[in-house]
């Protein structure tokens, strides 16, 4: 027991002896709302106390930093041994613009870079698809062939710099362009490191990219963690994403589940389909989660998936290897918490969210810029975000200890109880036959819409306040420098494509794409496949056409 009776029996009687005074003296101290809750509804008691983590065993529950259950962090060292790595989300326009940007950040002192792709890049179209008109370039870099991916990479040091990329259904032909500018750079594949995102299921869920059907779309995710646990061995061939199921509207709880039920279908597919040990993979296992503005919830959502995810490894699939109980995740701040209404307060919410990642222990962190809710960010507003982090890591002390709220009666039990909401969940997916049949059932996207709808509610009725919006709203508009993309973007872009088109050798690339359709229906490892293709300029979407072509494309049913 993690309190001696004396103690709790102290806490009772001072408890009891506090009640009685809030309520002799409730009509002149009367609470300013008659219920109080989290952001995601979680209703909050006025007061916690010892026995509201009574059952907690510090040992098995909290522990130390660096060991199981990792409810306090990773690294036995926390902060003081590394910081955070500060990845700011970039990419506008063409691969130079975007290089451009990544140069500017990192002699800001940003320390990983992280790549947004613009919507034809997203779907697996080329720039000169009909179906790309008009987004070109437009919500993050064009990327067609291996010649923009060289330029994208122009200059930057690909094995001491990371790159994540934030790319799921054609995540195989991106990532196998990262490989062949690695080599052409003289960079073996040993030495990059990295993340793409690739994570299907929360496509399915919540941000609704899609190309192919879940089955053969978690075929592709396996194919990639498999090649990088041989061939890549410092790649994190997927990052398991809660963010965009956050931004879809689910609350804390909803992230934490579904994400981590997530990430178990990977797990099982790849043990079953490729039949790798767990302890093989699992270490380069990585996740990806929303800060949003309730600060306490944040942290204890963090917290709880740290424990979650170690039980999980330990007793669901047996893992040996400490690393592979290891949670390691990437943290955003809350998109969906930016206000168009003065937009000066962006500022502040972000500060706040970033706080709440430090606190909660993330290994990597993206604070939002003041101006996304209306475009890409601009050169001012991304260093605003960029010094945010800064501050927090060198001014404000938090890096000196290690999870300094353990041991918070409130914190504690709060993060208990989003475990037990997430256990529940999963419990129930698990119910269900696991996530893509879940997923097939509407379940997830349902339960997130409900709870959408419900905040929304909140408010339109004032019980949830989002200044600005609901509250000290203010008619005056406030200005803010919008970045524009040039229309020429798009007319350049397709004239360097068909550049490429022009002089490649059409035989060698048909030869390649036959091949990749090949293994495609034969169960063979893509990669190999895709890596030769990008090298002899075949395009993403010529690469991505073959996939449609043998597994089918994917509709959204549209469950109501």
């Amino acid at each position: 027991m993690y309190f001696s009776k004396k103690t709790l029996d102290q806490s009772a009687r001072l408890t009891a002896n506090w009640e009685d005074e809030v309520r002799r003296s409730a009509a002149g101290n009367a609470e300013r709302k008659a219920r109080w809750s989290t952001v995601s509804d979680l209703e909050i008691k006025r007061l916690y106390t010892p026995e509201d983590i009574v059952e907690t065993d510090f040992a098995g529950d909290i522990g130390a930093p660096g060991e199981y259950p990792f409810l306090r962090g990773n690294q036995a060292t926390g902060y003081r041994g590394r910081c955070w790595t500060f990845r700011m989300f970039s990419g506008m326009g063409s691969a130079k613009d975007t290089n451009t940007r990544w140069r500017m950040l990192l002699k800001e002192g940003q320390t990983g870079l992280s790549t947004a792709f613009d919507f034809p890049t997203l779907m697996g179209y080329d720039s000169d698809s009909p179906k790309a008109r008009g987004e070109c370039g437009r919500c993050g870099v064009a990327i067609d062939t291996l010649d923009d991916f060289l330029a994208l990479m122009e200059g930057i040091p690909m094995d001491r710099v990371t790159t994540s990329m934030t790319i799921n259904p054609p995540a195989t032909a991106l990532w196998a362009m990262y490989c062949a500018a690695a080599e052409s750079n003289g960079v073996p594949l040993t030495k990059i490191g990295g993340t793409i995102q690739n994570d299907m299921l929360k496509e399915f869920i919540a941000q609704k990219t899609f190309m192919c059907p879940p089955e053969p779309s978690v075929r592709l995710i396996s194919d990639t963690v498999a090649f990088g646990t041989r061939h890549v061995p410092k790649w994190n061939t997927i990052s398991i994403s809660g963010y965009h199921i956050r931004e879809a509207g689910s609350t804390a709880v909803q992230e934490l589940a579904f994400t981590l039920r997530d990430g178990i279908e990977y797990v099982e597919d790849v043990i079953r389909r490729k039949g790798l040990d767990v302890d093989e993979f699992a270490p380069r296992l990585s996740f990806f989660f929303n800060a949003h503005i309730d600060f306490f919830e944040e942290i204890c959502k963090m917290r709880a998936a740290r424990r979650i995810w170690a039980r999980v490894m330990r007793d669901r699939f047996h893992a040996k290897n400490p690393r592979s109980l290891w949670m390691r995740f990437h943290t955003q701040t809350a998109g969906c918490s930016l206000t168009a209404q003065q937009p000066y307060n962006n500022v502040v919410r972000t500060a706040v969210e970033a706080l709440a990642a430090v606190l909660g222990g993330t290994q990597s962190l993206h604070t939002n810029s003041l101006d996304e809710v209306l475009c890409l960010p601009s050169d001012h507003a991304v260093e605003i975000a960029l010094r945010t982090q800064q501050i927090l890591a060198e001014e404000t002390g938090v890096a000196n200890t290690i999870d300094p709220l353990a041991g918070s009666y409130f914190v504690e039990s709060l993060t208990n109880k989003m475990e037990e909401g997430a256990l529940a969940y999963i419990e129930k997916i698990d119910g269900l036959g696991g996530m893509i049949a879940a997923i097939e059932k509407g379940f997830p996207q349902m339960e997130i819409a409900d709870a959408a709808y419900r905040f929304q509610q909140q408010i339109d009725a004032g019980e949830k306040v989002m200044i600005g919006v609901n509250k000290y709203e203010n008619a005056a508009k406030q200005e803010i420098p919008v970045l524009d993309i040039d229309e020429r973007i798009e007319e350049e872009q397709i004239a360097r494509l068909a550049e490429v088109k022009r002089k490649r050798d059409s035989r060698a690339v048909k030869r390649d794409l036959d091949a990749l359709k090949s293994a495609c229906k034969t169960g063979k490892n893509v990669m190999p496949f895709c890596i030769e293709a990008v090298k002899d300029r075949a395009t993403v979407q010529e690469i991505c056409d073959v996939y449609r072509e043998v597994f089918g494309e994917y509709r959204d049913p549209g469950l109501y």
